[in-house]
């Protein structure tokens, strides 16, 4: 496993802090999928947790980027999110067959889009999407979620990865 982990400046300002720290959870969650075969990827190895495979937890994660800066701060439509599907229960982390390889490629390009969308607001901005409370928050707020969210699943990925294929390894 070789990707590249950078944690930010210990005296940087809080914009490239926060953004520091989020590209290192975020390249952490991809360096946990580097060398996993597509079946390991989709096999479930938590019991209680089905759906917790690293195929799902990149999909979640791909959505949750969406969700916060597309839907929350831009106010775009939610229909292609399945997290906002209120008659399904984890869609977003239903991606039956598609490769390892896909899945991290559209997590990295949703991240890049991410990225963007961050860069054209101040970190006092709130969000668009009158439909939803958390549209409330500001940029600093989403960021701040965002690093717990991916430190969160990545420390999920640890063990996923772990169990599936015996790799080790954090930062």
């Amino acid at each position: 496993m070789s990707q590249a982990r950078i944690r930010p400046d210990y005296t940087a300002d809080e914009r490239t802090q926060l953004l520091g720290w989020l590209q290192m959870q975020r390249d952490i969650i991809a360096w946990k999928c580097e060398g996993l075969s597509d079946v390991d990827a989709y096999r479930p190895v938590l019991p209680a947790s089905p759906l917790m495979t690293m195929a799902g937890l990149l999909a979640h994660l791909r959505w949750t980027e969406h969700c916060w800066f597309e839907v929350i701060l831009l106010g775009r439509g939610a229909e292609l999110n399945p997290q906002f599907d209120q008659d399904g229960e984890d869609l977003d982390m239903k991606v039956e067959g598609v490769p390892l390889s896909q899945l991290v490629a559209d997590y990295r390009a949703q991240c890049a889009a991410s990225d963007e969308i961050i860069a054209a607001h101040s970190l006092d901005d709130t969000g668009r999407h009158s439909d939803y409370k958390a549209s409330a928050a500001s940029v600093r707020w989403i960021l701040l979620h965002m690093i717990e969210e991916t430190a969160r699943h990545a420390g999920h990925a640890d063990a996923i990865r772990e169990l599936a294929d015996g790799q080790i390894g954090y930062y």
